[in-house]
């Protein structure tokens, strides 16, 4: 095999914007996510909408009835 060919596979941490760290295997040595396990309505049972940019008021603007 060539050598230098392959990116540096290591130990990187990811970051969730609530907060949490954990580590990973990855190519990167550090990450961002916007939404993780512990803060995604779906696993909390907590049902918030995630909304960036008004998107929400711009559909129900939209679809007024």
């Amino acid at each position: 095999m060539k050598k230098g060919l392959h990116p540096k596979y290591g130990k990187a941490t990811v970051q969730c914007a609530c907060g949490k760290l954990w580590e990973i295997n990855s190519t990167k040595e550090s990450d961002a996510v916007g939404i993780c396990a512990n803060c995604h309505p779906f696993f909390t049972g907590n049902h918030k909408f995630v909304d960036s940019a008004g998107r929400i008021e711009k559909f129900k603007r939209r679809y007024k009835a």
